[in-house]
């Protein structure tokens, strides 16, 4: 893929039943979307806005937003200094309420740029930190489980539900590796503040950057440390680099956790065969795995028409980045503009924060609390759903924590 900055218009048209779409039509609601289409985020974003897709089509379906179509204008953004100017392409054209970013790095300055502008942001994917001029809670909602919320999850999940099966008593020792940036500080850093405030011993924290990754010497300054477990916060191609360098090594660990840019990702486990085996990772739910009887009815049928949508328009079955494509985007085209005065971004907005879904209302899992500006979790879900992951061999993944998604028991498999 090319790593120039790019800027793609990819205009995505859906309409009820078989007509042509919605291009002509007057009364069409028009949503933006920024995903990273291409470039190194790429094949995530490509999922995830496919999830968009599907739930736009499933409103249309329905019969639109108060009688009204909808329609989805793309833009591959695959930087984030691409996104200001995405965003002003889209005000320019009328359009009030954009959906993104998957990416963290991308999602920041989106935020930014929507709150200047005036538009409303709604993120579906992207987990990582923000500063105080996006408009959290005001013009910026985020609804996915945040980064620091996934290393938080990761680290009490080994402390309270694995540490047992670990063959020591004393209190277990934590290495954080974690790439220097938005995404890869606020999952890394949550980790490591879980691990300290838990009563672990936190024995190093690693941050780095990915160009120019030594991962054979990051590892051996990890190996001094004498960890337990080791918590990842990575890229895929950092994250396979680090694994294997682990194993090069003979990094000796009780127990390995990552999170959702690598560990969870097919093409992780593909690279690595049976040194994937026995790692966790805190991420979403995914398309494939998430029980029917944790969701309400009305969730039942929406992620039924989506798992079977996507299977026929793809060929395979929906993905973490999809499903949450899908379910937070459903959010908003099933729930938050049916519940709207108007599809500006005001009303929207207004809409977003006094809209509240009950847990399993969403075909993740999810509900819906989104919180207001002015307060520590500004603009987050606070009815956010994560899972843990493992690799139960070198091609299956299986959900084994919280119970109520666990697809296979939770077994403590020895990692090489």
């Amino acid at each position: 893929m090319p790593k120039r900055l790019s800027l793609m218009a990819v205009v995505v048209l859906f309409a009820a039943g078989c007509t042509a779409g919605p291009s002509g039509d007057p009364d069409a609601i028009t949503l933006g979307a920024i995903y990273p289409i291409s470039g190194l985020q790429g094949p995530g974003g490509a999922e995830e806005a496919n999830g968009v897709k599907l739930a736009v089509e499933l409103a249309n379906e329905r019969g639109g937003v108060q009688g009204r179509p909808l329609r989805l204008e793309l833009l591959d953004v695959d930087r984030g200094d691409a996104a200001p100017r995405a965003l002003g392409q889209l005000q320019r054209k009328g359009v009030d309420v954009v959906l993104g970013t998957y990416g963290s790095t991308i999602s920041a300055p989106a935020a930014v740029a929507a709150q200047r502008s005036g538009m409303v942001l709604w993120e579906t994917g992207a987990v990582g930190l923000v500063g105080s001029d996006a408009g959290a809670g005001d013009t910026f909602f985020r609804l996915a489980p945040m980064g620091a919320s996934l290393g938080r999850a990761a680290v009490a999940f080994v402390r309270d539900q694995l540490g047992g099966s670990l063959g020591t008593a004393a209190p277990l020792r934590y290495a954080v590796a974690y790439v220097d940036d938005a995404y890869g500080r606020s999952v890394g850093l949550g980790a490591a503040e879980e691990a300290k405030a838990s009563g672990q011993e936190l024995v190093g924290t690693f941050p780095y950057s990915v160009r120019g990754l030594d991962a054979e010497a990051l590892v051996r300054d990890i190996a001094l440390t004498e960890p337990d477990v080791l918590f990842v916060s990575a890229y895929l191609e950092d994250g396979i680099a680090l694994r294997k360098a682990q194993v090069s090594q003979g990094l000796g660990l009780k127990a390995s956790i990552g999170t959702s840019s690598s560990y969870c990702m097919p093409s992780f486990a593909h690279a690595l065969g049976p040194a994937a085996v026995g790692l966790f990772a805190s991420d979403k739910p995914d398309g494939r795995e998430v029980r029917l009887d944790a969701l309400q009815p009305e969730a039942q049928r929406v992620l039924s028409w989506g798992r079977d949508r996507y299977r026929q328009l793809h060929g395979e079955e929906m993905t973490p980045a999809a499903l949450s494509g899908f379910a937070n985007a459903w959010a908003l085209v099933g729930h938050v503009l049916p519940a709207s005065a108007g599809v500006g971004a005001r009303e929207v907005a207004d809409a977003a924060r006094s809209v509240k879904l009950a847990g399993g209302t969403l075909p993740n899992g999810a509900g819906l609390d989104l919180a207001g500006a002015g307060v520590d979790d500004a603009g987050e879900n606070r009815r956010a759903v994560s899972v843990i992951w493992q690799w139960v061999d070198a091609s299956t993944q299986a959900v084994v924590w919280p119970p109520a998604f666990a697809t296979r028991p939770l077994q403590a498999i020895p990692i090489q």
